[in-house]
């Protein structure tokens, strides 16, 4: 099998500073105070991904996924340990993100697509799609500072689930937006995923999970608790109190809960 993802013995280490000017800092190492204090975002994260698996990555808020999330995409660097992906990788971390505020939506698809190495020529091809997705009607002439924040989901998502891509991160997808948002983004992340391409969905909800995902891999406080079996990652978060639940009602507890790091 082909390997699509492997992170071997990431650590990632963040400086909380205590004090916020140069003034503040020079008073409290002559008081011999603590002017920042380290700590450990992510440690010693080791596993491999291959080619087409659908991976559920969960764990409570503070546990280290998007940090892990944004090693994978390439837009951090560990602070010790190495993370390798196979192909081009797309996907969404954070609504908006990379969004002018003083761009229109047009431009910003062009603009983000190219962030997520789209050529200007595929681009075009694809933006009846994007916007079609999108549905943000007259508004994709308007500077995206003026969307909402569904709004801003709709865009960032659309531009994203169209780059052709060996690698499709979802992040806080269904964090924002109406149900009917909610659903067209599960139903086109279904067609990703069937479509052979590697998926790292993050939720808080067990019956979405389920559903799109064949493993799970649980961090705590920044290390790999758990690795295996969807039912079984579930159970070890205590995430399935209840068999009942609907799996829409279940998905819109990602708007409350989130997936901070």
């Amino acid at each position: 099998m082909v390997v699509s993802i492997e992170v071997d013995c990431v650590t990632k280490e963040f400086d909380r500073h205590f004090q916020r000017t140069l003034k503040q800092v020079t008073v409290a190492k002559l008081r011999g105070q603590e002017t920042k204090k380290s700590f450990l975002a992510l440690k010693d994260v080791s596993f491999t991904v291959e080619q087409g698996e659908a991976i559920g990555l969960m764990g409570l808020n503070g546990s280290g996924k998007s940090t892990l999330l944004k090693h994978v995409m390439g837009v951090m660097r560990p602070t010790s340990g190495q993370v390798r992906t196979r192909g081009r990788v797309s996907g969404l971390i954070a609504t908006g993100a990379g969004f002018h505020p003083q761009m229109t939506g047009r431009e910003n698809i062009f603009m983000n697509a190219a962030i997520l190495g789209m050529t200007k020529s595929e681009t075009e091809a694809k933006f009846d799609d994007i916007a079609g997705f999108a549905d943000v009607g007259e508004a994709m002439d308007t500077p995206v500072g003026n969307y909402s924040s569904g709004m801003f989901a709709r865009l960032g998502f659309a531009v994203a689930v169209h780059v052709d891509c060996d690698v499709f991160i979802a992040d806080e997808v269904l964090a924002v937006g109406d149900q009917p948002f909610k659903k067209k983004c599960m139903k086109k992340m279904e067609q990703v995923r069937d479509s052979g391409v590697t998926l790292f969905y993050v939720s808080h909800a067990a019956q979405s999970v389920r559903k799109m995902c064949s493993r799970v891999i649980v961090l705590e406080k920044g290390v790999v608790g758990f690795d295996g079996d969807v039912n079984a990652g579930i159970k070890y978060l205590h995430y399935d109190d209840s068999d009942d639940v609907d799996p829409e009602d279940e998905q819109s507890t990602d708007a409350e809960l989130g997936s901070d790091v």
